[in-house]
């Protein structure tokens, strides 16, 4: 096969992203929920037909459905060979929720279509969608109590949601009978349908430009491009082992920590990542299934060097060591509501965490790494109507070798972001009566944490259900470099005149709320980056001038009160 010269690798390249990032602004301004329309919870990406590795993914949506999308296409591909799932035609969307065939929670649900030219398959177009419930014990799936998956919601294998174009109204019913608000998901899924639509008649006019052959040859070589452009950073990262831990505050049922112990080997233009001395699987829904815990690998070394091209070529010199045993490798029925939201940031703090001590200059201290989960389901009596709503927040970054960390940024696994609290006050009868920054929560460093958030959320009418799947509750994000650690998260329940506090802090469920209650969340700072005596004290007496610290506050932390 003849190299493809350079200027058609070029275009081609910005066509496949552009196909995926038009996937990823269709679904989002079609949806229905705000989680997809506002907080762009989503992911849109291309697969190879034979295997499902990845070919280009959009750059609106989240990285962690990178590696989880590239496993579950792979999962599709083998059943179909093996009879699990009907063979693909023209027109047909699989619909697929399973975490144990390359997905993360039950809320998560990837639709796959495959794309023919001239009767043959091409690809594989996916996109995976948080849907606000998929049924369960509690509003929202973030069952913080579930022992086995089945109390976590509707599993779904790969089923065809639509035949050749037409979708099968049985296979809606079962999926309509098994969720809360089920009226509603018809707009989801007709917009998730939609975004695979638009990609496939995209990438047909990237095909009719440049034909197939063509196209195939350009994938096959921008895959092996990235490859040695990742091996290339990998050599100037000095070989050894280094080694880390990170901590899930608990499983929510069992109040102890669960350790993740990771152990990274660089040698020459490659990475090993090994877990094994983890904690086992545990009871609660904190296990971790394991595209889950590749993806977080995955997108870790995408934040470390992220010039490197998004494809399957990009993860080649990354081998991640299968941890048997572990609460990282989840097999059925092991309840993993919290492993794509919380376990997967622990996994990626780890590998910061390691990888900080070899190459100081291109990692940050520890990110907020939750994305605060917060289930609110109940009925609102002025609209007649019952609901379910969905929050996340965002928190700070950890400083870095440059500059103090980023404040309210996104979590660590994606760019999904907290919906504007007038959208979510006009779907759903409640008030925000505080969302401001955290003051005081970064991690103290010659470049501080960036600053969480905090909120205050009044029920206004009706009796509702709370339900919390977040982290860093009993431990605030590491500093690094003798940085000191971010704040902690804090959830606090303020209803009947008194204040409940989680036992398991940042996890619990059917908390009944009725109106005049408020939900208190204050979402962790970042950790700190390098000795905190080596701060400008021009910089401390900003902070101070800003309100981000009082000066009492600055002194006991940096000697320097400004």
């Amino acid at each position: 096969m003849s190299a493809t010269d350079a200027l058609t690798l070029a275009v081609v390249q910005a066509g496949l992203q552009q196909v995926c990032n038009e996937m990823d602004v269709v679904f989002s301004r079609s949806a229905f929920s705000p989680v997809i329309a506002e907080a762009d919870d989503r992911s849109d990406g291309i697969y190879a037909p034979d295997t499902g590795a990845l070919i280009a993914q959009g750059e609106y949506g989240l990285p962690i459905f990178v590696g989880t999308m590239q496993h579950s296409t792979a999962e599709l591909i083998r059943l179909i060979r093996e009879g699990g799932a009907g063979a693909p035609e023209p027109g047909d969307i699989y619909v697929v929720n399973d975490p144990y065939l390359g997905g993360t929670h039950l809320m998560d649900v990837r639709f796959a279509k495959p794309v023919f030219v001239d009767g043959a398959l091409f690809c594989w177009m996916q996109n995976t969608g948080h849907w606000p419930d998929i049924g369960g014990m509690v509003p929202g799936g973030f069952s913080a109590h579930a022992t086995e998956v089945e109390q976590e919601g509707l599993r779904l294998p790969p089923v065809k949601l639509f035949k050749r174009g037409e979708m099968d109204r049985e296979i809606f019913a079962i999926i309509s009978s098994n969720i809360r608000v089920a009226d509603q998901r018809i707009g989801d899924i007709k917009a998730q349908a939609a975004a695979l639509l638009v990609g496939e008649t995209r990438l047909m006019e990237l095909v009719a430009k440049h034909g197939r052959e063509t196209l195939e040859r350009a994938i096959a070589e921008i895959r092996v491009r990235s490859a040695e452009l990742m091996r290339a950073e990998i050599r100037r990262i000095p070989d050894g082992v280094y080694r880390s831990e990170a901590f899930v505050d608990s499983d929510g049922i069992v109040d102890e920590p669960l350790r993740i112990a990771l152990a990274v080997t660089v040698a020459g233009d490659g990475l090993s990542f090994d877990f094994s001395g983890s904690s086992p699987p545990c009871r609660g829904p904190m296990n971790s299934v394991i595209a889950t815990t590749c993806s977080a690998v995955y997108l870790a070394v995408k934040h470390i060097f992220p010039e490197v091209p998004i494809n399957a070529g990009t993860f080649e010199p990354l081998t991640v060591v299968r941890p048997e045993g572990t609460f990282l490798d989840a097999r059925y029925p092991r309840p993993v509501s919290g492993c794509a939201a919380e376990v997967s940031q622990r996994v990626a703090e780890a590998v910061f965490l390691a990888l900080v001590q070899a190459v100081p200059d291109r990692v940050t201290a520890a990110p907020a790494g939750t994305s605060g989960n917060f289930a609110l389901g109940g009925f609102d009596p002025a609209k007649g109507a019952g609901y379910v709503m969905y929050q996340i927040t965002g928190g700070g970054y950890g400083g870095n070798a440059d500059h103090d960390g980023l404040t309210n940024g996104c979590s660590t696994i994606g760019i999904s972001k907290t919906a504007p609290v007038e959208v979510m006050e006009q779907y759903y009868p409640v008030l925000f009566r505080r969302f401001a920054l955290r003051e005081g929560s970064g991690g103290a460093g010659e470049h501080r944490g960036g600053f969480g958030v905090h909120y205050e959320m009044e029920l206004l009418r009706g009796e509702a259900r709370a339900s919390f799947v977040m982290d860093h509750g009993r431990f605030g994000p590491p500093g690094v470099l003798g940085g000191a650690d971010g704040a902690p998260n804090v959830v606090r329940v303020h209803r009947g005149g008194e204040t409940f506090i989680p036992p398991h802090l940042s996890k619990d469920q059917d908390i009944a709320i009725r109106p005049g209650d408020r939900v208190e969340v204050m979402t962790p700072g970042g950790g700190g980056y390098g000795d905190p005596a080596r701060r400008d004290p021009a910089l401390v007496r900003l902070d101070v001038q800003r309100g981000y610290y009082t000066a009492e506050r600055a002194e006991a932390l940096w000697g320097k009160g400004g």
